[in-house]
């Protein structure tokens, strides 16, 4: 069920360099940066008209490296922020063909950089996975006192809201389902029922708590599933999904069968 999962996220530009991606990347170095890098100012290029498809694609360009940049904040820390000065300058001088650092120097340093945006990365998001635990559990202990939440032994929380009349599929089913999946902030990390149409996929080829969830189901039936984080995507998570998330799913299962 991994194409319901996977969400889009801005290729990480510069964090992603130890992966040796940078050539690619800098193919996508936007004119206008450039033009504003040569004019020796970051700001030098504010409200320039966009009056053609070439102007409006570099803009874009400007829009998606600012995304990526920012993301080094998000991931590795505001002290690892690329300071926008110094990016232009390095973009000025090796244009004019006077950089300060040969290309040999400016890879050791981005290998460098590359090596430690990985470690720190994956530290916070492994401080962020044990901190889930806990906020799960809780969340898990207080929800599975609700009326209507019932639990399965392996700690599959459900709620029917309603009940189908059809027949209830197995694990050599295939299903087609109408889903909305949040986490328990209430923040939809997908959504079928957003994108206006439904999936199908078998039944064995999803995730352990939805395997195990849609044959309680018949079909017709409409249920919430609250799954805990080893039934779902575990320390690993997934874009859009922190490690140890518990996942809540409105799941409608709408047939069995192709």
């Amino acid at each position: 069920m991994n194409n319901i999962f996977v969400i889009s996220r801005p290729i990480k530009f510069l964090i992603t360099y130890y992966k040796f991606k940078m050539k690619k990347l800098l193919y996508f170095i936007p004119m206008a940066l450039l033009f504003a890098a040569c004019g020796g100012t970051t700001g030098g290029g504010a409200n320039l008209p966009m009056t053609n498809q070439s102007d409006s694609t570099s803009y874009a360009y400007g829009t998606l490296i600012a995304d990526n940049l920012n993301q080094i904040k998000t991931d590795v820390g505001e002290e690892h922020a690329i300071d926008l000065d110094l990016f232009s300058n390095g973009l000025r001088e090796a244009m004019a063909g006077e950089a300060r650092m040969t290309k040999d120097e400016a890879d050791a340093v981005m290998r460098a950089f590359g090596q430690m945006a990985q470690a720190a990365s994956q530290q916070k998001q492994q401080q962020e996975a044990s901190k889930n635990i806990a906020i799960g559990e809780a969340y898990l202990a207080e929800n599975k006192t609700k009326e209507g939440v019932q639990v399965t032994p392996t700690g599959l929380q459900y709620k029917v809201i309603q009940e189908g009349t059809g027949k209830q599929p197995t694990t050599e089913d295939e299903v087609t389902v109408h889903y909305t999946g949040t986490l328990i902030d209430g923040s939809v990390f997908d959504s079928s029922v957003q994108k206006g149409q439904p999936i199908s996929f078998q039944v064995t080829g999803v995730i352990a708590g939805w395997t195990e969830g849609l044959q309680l189901m018949k079909e017709g039936a409409k249920y919430e599933f609250y799954i805990p984080s080893n039934l779902a995507y575990g320390p690993q998570g997934r874009p859009g999904i922190p490690g140890n998330s518990t996942l809540i799913f409105e799941v409608e299962l709408i047939k069995i069968g192709k």
